[in-house]
C-alpha cells in the first residue's frame, strides 16, 4: 500500500520553508544535526562495509580538515577528487566545507585526456585520488598538481605522493584552524556538459546545497529515514541525498560503483525508504520481488506517463517528479499532496520554493499558458557562473533569469511539462553527453573530414550516440570502419559518450555559414537507425 503523504498546502509549504533560518555552511549543518541527532547512523558504505554516527563522522571530518591542512590546504584552495563511492570522498567535502576550500569532483570513468581537462580548467592545486586510476595519471602529458599534493586513497601511493592513511595518522594530534563561514562562498566546482563542447565548471555555493537539501526534504512530505545512495557522488544527485540524510538525521546507504542492476536489491537489502533514480532501473526485467521493499517515495526524472504509472504498481511506491539540473539546483516539484491526482500526468509539478519559473518566447516574455517556449528559472542560492567562462554565464542569462534550454509549457493550473530540449546534446543514462565535444575527437582523426552528432531515441538507455562520419578524400568504409573510428574514440571519451551508431555521408548538410542542419539529419527519415551500423548488436541497421 501507499505510504501516507502530509497535505500540507504547496503554498504554506514554500512560506515555511523559505522563512527557515539556515546554517552559514554545510559544515555547520553537520554540527547542528550532530547537536540533535549526533548517535543516530549517518552512513553505510555498502561494499566496504564503513559505518558511521553523525558523531562519529564529526571527528573524522575534524581530523581530515587538519590533515588537509597540514598539506597545504588552505581557504579558497581547489581540490580535485576522484573516487567511487566511499568515505574518502564525503570526508574530504565536509572537511573542505569546514575550511571554505573547494572540491573539484571528478567523473571516475574519465579518461586521461578528460582528467588532464579537468585539472587544467578548474586550477585544482590538490589531486585525492583512488590508488586504482594511477595508471590514468601516468599516461597525462603532464601532472598539473604538484607530486606531494597527490594523496592516494585505497593503496599504496607513488613516491613523492601521499597515502590517505599516512597522511591522517601524522594529523592525529592536530586541530584545524578555526575559518570564519559563509554560505555564499563556494564549495564545489562541478561539471556539467552543455552544448559548447567540453564540460563546463559550475560554481556552487554552500547556500546552493542547504536550499537543495532543506526544500527537497520538506516536499517529500513523509518521515525519511533510510536514504539509497543510488548515485555516483562525483554527481550532484549523490551529493544531494547525502545531505538530504544529515539535514534529517537519518542514514544514507552508498554502493561503491551505483548500476541499474543492483538498485532495487539494495534498496530492498538495506530497507531504504527513499531513493532517486531514472528511467534505467525501472527498465530493468521485472521480479516477483519487485514489490518488497521498504520505500515511501522515490524521486523519478522525467518519466513517461506510461511507465510513471506502472513504475508505481510494480514497485508499490509513489514516484515524485523533480525537475532540475547543475545549475539551477532543483526547479520545480510535485507536491505530496498532488502525488496521486498527477500520477502519470507526465507534469514535472510546481515551483520549488526559493524558485520562480516560467515559459518564456525568443525575447524573454512569457507565453501564455499551453503555449510552448523555453523554461526560464531565477531565485536564491543558484550558481554563480560558469568558472572563468562569463561569456558563457552571460548567454545562460536573459534579464536575470537562467535560460535552462529545455522546451516546455505551463498548464491553467499552475504545473509544468518538459517537452523537449533546444540543446545540442545527447541525454544517455542520465549522463548529459556533448555532441560537439564528441565531434570534435572524430574530426582529429586523421581519416575523417567531418562529423555530425545526434542523439536517437533508445527505449532503454533513454538516448543513444549516432555519428555521421564524411570520410576523408580517398578514404573508404572498408578501411575505416565503425569499430576502427571507435577504438580511436575509446582512449579519447568516456564510455558512456562513445557512439552507438555510425552512418556514413559522401557530405553532410550544411548552412550558408558552414554549420552541419542537424535538424535535416534528424527529420529525414523516421527511424534514424535505419542506414547505420549498430556498434551494440554488430550489425547494419
Amino acid at each position: 500500500m501507499f505510504s501516507h503523504f502530509d497535505t500540507e498546502d504547496p503554498a504554506s509549504l514554500r512560506r515555511r520553508v523559505e522563512s527557515m533560518t539556515l546554517p552559514a555552511s554545510i559544515y555547520d549543518q553537520l554540527l547542528d544535526t550532530v547537536a540533535a541527532h549526533g548517535d543516530n547512523p549517518a552512513w553505510h558504505f555498502i561494499d566496504s562495509g564503513h559505518r558511521k554516527t553523525w558523531r562519529e563522522v564529526l571527528r573524522s571530518v575534524d581530523h581530515v580538515a587538519a590533515a588537509l591542512e597540514e598539506l597545504g590546504v588552505t581557504p579558497g584552495a581547489h581540490v580535485a577528487v576522484m573516487t567511487w563511492n566511499c568515505e574518502e570522498f564525503a570526508l574530504t567535502w565536509l572537511a573542505l566545507a569546514r575550511q571554505q576550500a573547494v572540491i573539484v569532483p571528478v567523473n571516475a570513468t574519465y579518461t586521461a585526456r578528460e582528467i588532464d581537462y579537468v585539472l587544467e580548467t578548474s586550477d585544482a592545486s590538490f589531486l585525492v585520488i583512488d590508488a586504482e586510476f594511477l595508471p590514468r595519471l601516468e599516461e597525462l602529458p603532464a601532472l598539473r598538481v604538484d607530486k606531494d599534493r597527490v594523496v592516494v586513497v585505497n593503496g599504496a601511493a607513488p613516491q613523492g605522493s601521499r597515502a590517505w592513511d599516512v597522511l591522517l595518522e601524522a594529523a592525529k594530534e592536530r586541530r584545524a584552524s578555526d575559518v570564519p563561514r559563509h554560505r555564499d562562498n563556494l564549495i564545489n566546482l562541478q561539471y556539467t556538459s552543455g552544448t559548447t563542447g567540453f564540460s563546463k565548471a559550475c560554481m556552487l555555493t554552500h547556500d546552493y546545497w542547504l536550499i537543495l537539501a532543506h526544500t527537497s526534504t520538506q516536499f517529500f512530505g513523509t518521515p525519511l529515514s533510510r536514504f539509497y545512495v543510488g548515485s555516483s557522488l562525483f554527481y550532484m544527485v549523490g551529493q544531494r541525498i547525502l545531505l538530504n540524510a544529515m539535514v534529517s538525521g537519518s542514514c544514507a546507504f552508498l554502493p561503491r560503483k551505483s548500476g541499474a542492476k543492483r538498485f532495487m536489491r539494495d534498496v530492498s537489502a538495506h530497507e531504504c525508504d527513499y531513493c532517486a533514480l531514472f528511467d534505467m532501473v525501472y527498465k530493468q526485467p521485472p521480479s516477483p520481488d519487485d514489490a518488497c521493499n521498504a520505500l515511501k517515495i522515490a524521486t523519478i526524472f522525467a518519466f513517461s506517463p506510461a511507465h510513471h504509472r506502472d513504475f508505481e504498481q510494480r514497485f508499490d511506491v509513489r514516484g515524485q517528479e523533480y525537475y532540475g539540473m547543475t545549475e539551477i539546483g532543483g526547479a520545480a516539484y510535485m507536491p505530496a499532496d498532488a502525488l496521486e491526482r498527477m500520477s502519470g500526468s507526465g507534469s514535472c509539478g510546481i515551483a520549488a520554493p526559493f524558485r520562480e519559473l516560467k515559459v518564456a518566447d525568443e525575447t524573454g516574455q512569457a507565453v501564455a499558458p499551453g503555449i510552448f517556449g523555453e523554461l526560464m528559472v531565477r531565485g536564491r542560492g543558484l550558481f554563480k557562473g560558469y568558472y572563468k567562462r562569463p561569456d558563457a554565464t552571460a548567454e545562460s542569462y536573459l534579464d536575470g533569469w537562467f535560460r535552462t534550454g529545455d522546451i516546455a509549457r505551463q498548464d491553467e493550473n499552475g504545473y509544468f511539462y518538459i517537452v523537449g530540449r533546444m540543446k545540442d546534446m545527447v541525454r544517455r543514462n542520465g549522463e548529459n553527453i556533448s555532441a560537439r565535444e564528441v565531434e570534435s575527437v572524430l574530426r582529429s582523426m586523421p581519416e575523417i573530414q567531418d562529423a555530425a552528432v545526434i542523439a536517437v531515441p533508445d527505449p532503454y538507455h533513454e538516448e543513444e550516440v549516432k555519428a555521421y562520419i564524411q570520410l576523408a578524400p580517398d578514404f573508404t568504409a572498408d578501411a575505416v570502419t565503425p569499430q576502427r573510428i571507435v577504438d580511436y574514440c575509446r582512449p579519447l571519451l568516456a564510455a558512456f559518450k562513445l557512439p552507438r551508431y555510425v552512418e556514413y555521408r559522401d557530405s553532410l548538410p550544411l548552412t550558408d555559414s558552414q554549420r552541419v542542419q542537424k535538424k535535416v539529419l534528424r527529420t529525414e527519415k523516421p527511424d534514424l537507425r535505419v542506414g547505420a551500423y549498430d556498434l551494440k548488436e554488430h550489425c547494419w541497421r
